[in-house]
């Protein structure tokens, strides 16, 4: 049965899932405050990851993260401050990062990659779209021995997993892959499972498909308010209008909390701002790859190469901090010989929030506390990767259909 549903968010997420509602016959409207050229759907490294199968809440982030706090510059910051929703989304972080809770996470994050993964390649075979997508693997390089030990025994976690993963000791191994990088490094861990996109190609040509299969696409409007009755939303309400519905999606990244706070649904969010530095000039840099002493991701994108990096918590906003961007540059700097990227690059850096939940898996499923809302939220720095997914997991969720995968980890309603 046909359904009017409503897309609240036009990120990956939020057009991934209008993808799928449409295919399975849906009238979908996709409201977003932007203007669908600004956030973190086009501030990232583009990058497929099922070789990330450990989740940002691991064991020793907390002590690594003191170290750091007082460090603007550090790869990982967390701006303190009193507010509530913070201290609670902090108190559930810290009892998410032990090592119970990641082992139990890992299948269910890797199964959730891969099936993205495949879910990207279907998209690109319909020869719907002509978007870039390599399946060109992941490099993780280091310049530490002890980085390099570290990298390695995640990589016979992944082998463990089923994934293929080879340790790469001398530079002679390395230059099979990447010939002509000028790299600075001891060693790397590479995974061939991952493949990595251009995300701003990408949106802008999901919008046009969405809006030639007469999706709604509303740019620059902002929701205020949410009608409810029986537990049922009856209508979302914009700064421009008024729209009803049989079924709403959240899909509004960090913003999510504060519209579900609306409907007594409290689901702990931090948005978690990165950046990204481009440069439109040759770099030789043809594998994605991770420096991981700086945990800065470079990315050979669609005429450029992108520098990503740093995780911020901080309140909700999109200022650029010059002296993270400094810290990616440096990153490439060290990294790369001769690699200089320009203040003139520096400058044009833009930022992006990623909404990270305290346990590293994203809210996709149903709240108890609402008939017809579908949360798909709190995808952290895998947002990129698991679109598509998540886009059929809410479509088979308002279609009755049996989920292709169990969505028990990621409810909305699970206990920290």
């Amino acid at each position: 049965m046909s359904k009017n549903i409503i897309v609240v968010g036009g990120g990956i997420i939020g057009l991934s899932t209008a993808y799928y509602l449409q295919k399975e016959g849906h009238q979908v409207t996709v409201i977003d405050k932007s203007d669908f050229r600004t956030g973190a759907s086009y501030v990232n490294a583009g990058y497929i990851t099922p070789s990330h199968i450990i989740s940002l809440a691991s064991p020793g982030i907390i002590t690594q993260g003191l170290k750091w706090m007082f460090d603007s510059s550090s790869p990982f910051y967390v701006k303190p401050r009193l507010d509530i929703d913070f201290l609670k989304w902090s108190w559930a972080f810290k009892k998410s990062a032990n090592a119970k809770k990641v082992a139990t996470s890992i299948p269910v994050i890797k199964e959730i990659n891969l099936l993205s993964r495949d879910l990207y390649e279907e998209i690109k075979a319909s020869n719907d779209f002509n978007f870039q997508y390599e399946r060109k693997g992941l490099m993780m390089y280091y310049q530490t021995d002890k980085v390099g030990e570290h990298e390695w025994n995640l990589g016979k976690m992944a082998l463990k997993e089923g994934l293929h993963v080879t340790h790469l000791t001398t530079m002679d191994a390395i230059k099979k892959y990447e010939p002509n990088a000028k790299l600075n490094v001891k060693g790397a861990v590479y995974f061939d499972c991952d493949a990595h996109m251009t995300p701003g190609n990408f949106m802008q040509e999901m919008i046009a498909y969405l809006k030639y299969k007469e999706v709604q696409i509303l740019a620059n409007e902002t929701v205020i308010d949410i009608a409810v009755s029986n537990q049922k939303i009856t209508e979302v309400i914009t700064n421009r209008g008024s729209y009803k519905c049989d079924e709403v999606v959240m899909a509004a990244g960090s913003w999510s909390p504060l519209l579900t706070k609306k409907l007594g649904i409290k689901i702990p969010i931090q948005a978690g701002k990165g950046y990204a530095i481009d440069v439109e000039r040759e770099t030789d840099i043809t594998i994605p790859s991770i420096l991981c002493e700086a945990k800065v991701a470079v990315t050979p994108m669609k005429g450029f190469t992108r520098f990503a990096g740093t995780m911020e918590i901080d309140k909700i906003n999109h200022c650029v901090n010059p002296k993270r961007v400094d810290a990616i540059a440096n990153a490439a700097k060290k990294f790369y010989s001769g690699l200089e990227i320009n203040q003139a690059e520096k400058d044009a850096a833009a930022s992006g929030l990623r909404p990270c939940s305290p346990d590293g898996l994203p809210y996709i499923g149903k709240s108890s506390k609402c008939k017809n809302l579908t949360i798909a939220a709190g995808h952290a720095m895998m947002g990129w990767s698991l679109g598509p997914v998540t886009g059929k997991l809410v479509t088979e969720i308002i279609s009755n259909k049996k989920p292709s995968l169990d969505l028990k980890p990621f409810s909305p309603d699970r206990k920290f």
